[in-house]
């Protein structure tokens, strides 16, 4: 690969891509009712398998980082609108007879919601191969063990900074020596690899994108660079402040050489680079800039119980309420490969008209 260039995705599905707009939901759902598939994998219009499901378990946070909440005002859902873990565990159970099999608990902050390490449990005796969690890892430390024990596969830790003063202007609360003692006591306890995520900021941290690439090394933490989306729940996002995935391959590769990994299936969202001299490995997940629609195999369940086929899409398909109106899992099961069969190409974020989504991140789940 040349020197300053970023490998990409395969080829996308198709080539153009159509904003999300609410007209399209009802075009869409007639012709799912036609010509959706009712048995096999969940497949979209493109090809695209889904097996991979986010599953939020909380809209709430104990952090308030400044590219997703702002300091105060925020509201939360009430106890009764959030899903049940018995919700949570049926819901995944159907997902998994239609070939999901990874699953990865998001929120807001997961380890916030009491009984996580019970619902850890649940989802691997149902026969996931992969049970993942992200977190912003202030409640981690005395939680790893038990959560591995419970069968979790992984950790993927939010880290912005590594120096405290700047971790604190960008998270508003919390302190960095917590998260990284946290990341050490989730290795210690076998949660490893341990994914290192980074949400690159114009003006804030982009002068660490060294220090992070230096981490990695010496680490061997993957450190995963994501550039800043418009999901925040101000409505303050700034192309501007966005720092594009390229730019930060560019920057490490002149001091640190850096070889694509060899991913022939593409699912991952992140691209994978590899240090040359075999001293760790960095991502980055250009959603903005580098769009991997094409190779898209994630669904998303809100904490309130409603299937997204894409973060930047408010078209929403509630289980919850059909499930607490007597849904058989056949009725479960046709609503998950309705919301797959009516995902689009893309998202669409750098077409003309691109309409940003009206929940934000915590509120989606990431």
């Amino acid at each position: 690969m040349p020197s300053g260039a970023v490998a990409t995705r395969s080829t996308p599905v198709v080539v153009s891509v159509r904003p999300h707009r609410a007209e399209g939901r009802e075009r869409v759902t007639a012709d799912a009712s036609r010509a959706m598939p009712k048995s096999g994998p969940l497949v979209d219009r493109y090809g695209r398998v889904h097996r991979d499901l986010r599953i939020s378990i909380t809209d709430r946070c104990n952090l308030r980082c400044v590219y997703c909440m702002p300091d105060e005002g925020m509201t939360f859902l009430a106890h009764d609108q959030l899903l049940s873990f018995n919700e949570i565990e049926r819901i995944a159970r159907v997902a998994h007879t239609l070939g999901v099999r990874s699953v990865r608990l998001t929120g807001g902050e997961p380890l916030v919601r009491r009984g996580v390490t019970d619902l850890v449990a649940r989802l691997v005796a149902v026969g996931f191969t992969d049970v993942a969690l992200t977190t912003n890892a202030t409640r981690l430390a005395p939680m790893a063990s038990s959560l591995k024990a419970a069968g979790l596969t992984r950790v993927n830790v939010s880290c912005d900074s590594l120096h405290p003063e700047r971790f604190a202007s960008i998270r508003r609360r919390g302190d960095l020596a917590t998260v990284l003692e946290a990341m050490r006591v989730a290795e210690s306890v076998g949660l490893a690899p341990l994914k290192l995520n980074v949400v690159l900021l114009r003006g804030d941290n982009d002068g660490e994108i060294l220090d992070f690439a230096r981490h990695a090394r010496e680490t061997g933490r993957i450190v995963r660079f994501i550039e800043f989306m418009p999901l925040d729940a101000q409505g303050q996002w700034d192309r501007g402040r966005l720092v594009p995935g390229r730019e930060v391959f560019e920057r490490i590769n002149e001091v640190w050489p850096l070889e694509p990994v060899a991913d022939p299936a593409r699912l991952a969202p992140a691209e994978r680079f590899a240090f040359a001299d075999g001293r760790g490995e960095i991502g980055l997940i250009s959603s903005v800039t580098e769009p991997f629609c094409g190779t898209c195999d994630r669904l998303r369940l809100t904490a309130d119980g409603s299937i997204r086929n894409c973060l930047f899409s408010d078209d929403e398909y509630s289980l919850r309420d059909r499930l607490r109106d007597g849904a058989s899992d056949d009725d479960v099961a046709d609503v998950l490969r309705r919301a797959v069969w009516a995902k689009f190409p893309g998202h669409a974020i750098n077409e003309p008209g691109f309409l940003r989504p009206r929940r934000s991140m915590s509120m989606i789940g990431g």
